[in-house]
C-alpha cells in the first residue's frame, strides 16, 4: 500500500514573506511622510456660499448665503471678466472699490446684497478673504 500526502497549504511561505515585506515598506513610507512633514501643509476648504443673479443687462446681484465657516469670512473681492470691479452694497456691510466687508469689522453678515456692474455674458467671480489669512473662490459664474 502506498500512502500519498496532500499539501493543503493555501499560500506558499515565499509568497507570504513577499507580502509581509511589501506591507512593511508601505507602512514605513506613510509614517515617514507624516513624521517628516510632507503631509502637513494640506489646507482645509472653507464652507461658505454666495449666489448671483442677473438683474438687467448691466447689473448682477450677489447675495452672501453664509455657511459653516461664515464666522471667519472677513470680506469678498469681486472681479468681472478677470478685472477688479467696483461694487455697492448696503445695510451692515460696506464696500471699498471691489471689496465688500462688515461695517465695524468682524464677519460679513449673512444675507448681504451686493450690486455688481457687469455687461451681459460676463464672467463674475467672488473671492472670499478669511480671518486666518486664507483666500478661496466662493462664487464663479458667467451671467
Amino acid at each position: 500500500m502506498v500512502f500519498t500526502r496532500k499539501n493543503e497549504e493555501a499560500v506558499s511561505p515565499v509568497i507570504g514573506v513577499i507580502l509581509m515585506v511589501a506591507i512593511t515598506v508601505i507602512l514605513a513610507a506613510v509614517i515617514a511622510a507624516f513624521v517628516f512633514g510632507m503631509a502637513g501643509n494640506i489646507q482645509k476648504t472653507k464652507v461658505v456660499a454666495a449666489t448671483e443673479h442677473r438683474v438687467n443687462s448691466t447689473t448682477v446681484t450677489a447675495t452672501y448665503q453664509g455657511g459653516q465657516d461664515a464666522a471667519t469670512l472677513s470680506g469678498i473681492a469681486w472681479q468681472v471678466n478677470g478685472n477688479n470691479q467696483s461694487v455697492t452694497t448696503g445695510g451692515a456691510a460696506s464696500s471699498t472699490n471691489n471689496y465688500v466687508y462688515a461695517t465695524g469689522g468682524g464677519s460679513l453678515p449673512i444675507g448681504t446684497l451686493i450690486y455688481i456692474p457687469a455687461p451681459s455674458n460676463a464672467h463674475v467671480t467672488g473671492v472670499g478673504y478669511f480671518s486666518d489669512g486664507t483666500t478661496q473662490v466662493i462664487v464663479d459664474n458667467t451671467l
